[in-house]
């Protein structure tokens, strides 16, 4: 930057902070846009969205699952530690489960244009969908919201810095297709709870 244009500045000056102001601007727009995109998909796909602000919400909302579906006194799948505390409270068994109702697990991210979950071997180990119940309650946050699958594969490879993590895997749909066609052809359906708490 030259001399004078630092002490005078320059009449694109403020033409470069209507630039800046209507970048960010559209980057809002863009994260408000990938929110609704999200929604909207993953209910087409027959999730199950509960929106939580704080963590007493999400305490309040996964014990009102658990009475939606009666799994009081059940076993179910936890491979995350930080999660297990709302099996405990709750008295539900997760330690060396052989019928387990239900999968309580974050995910990697959530793709905003496919409605979909991804996950990574961080959080359902090397299980196929297949292997994993056929419910699942996934805990996510509103920065783990990306636009498409490129993005969250590049946040992958930014965030594990070369220790990066093998069977990554997205769940898209969440109830059986109603006919079958060759989009749903090897997908597995999951009856799909999404815990997701605003953390933006």
């Amino acid at each position: 930057m030259s001399l004078f244009k630092k002490l005078f500045g320059s009449a694109s000056d403020a033409h470069d902070d209507d630039i800046n102001n209507e970048a960010g601007a559209a980057l809002e727009n863009k994260q408000v846009y990938d929110d609704e995109l999200f929604t909207v998909n993953f209910k087409k796909n027959g999730g199950k969205f509960l929106y939580c602000e704080n963590l007493g919400e999400v305490h309040e909302e996964f014990l009102n699952i658990l009475e939606e579906n009666d799994w009081f006194e059940c076993e179910a799948l936890c491979f995350e530690p930080r999660l297990q505390p709302l099996l405990e409270e709750n008295m539900l068994t997760y330690a060396n489960s052989k019928n387990p109702k239900f999968l309580l697990a974050l995910c990697e991210n959530l793709i905003a244009d496919e409605g979909a979950i991804l996950f990574s071997s961080n959080q359902i180990k090397q299980n196929k969908p297949n292997d994993l119940p056929d419910n699942m309650v996934i805990f996510a946050t509103t920065s783990q919201l990306l636009h498409n699958k490129s993005d969250a594969l590049r946040q992958i490879k930014q965030k594990y810095n070369k220790d990066y993590p093998t069977n990554i895997t997205a769940i898209k749909y969440f109830e059986k297709a109603k006919e079958e066609d060759f989009l749903h052809y090897g997908s597995v359906a999951k009856n799909l709870y999404l815990l997701l708490l605003e953390d933006l």
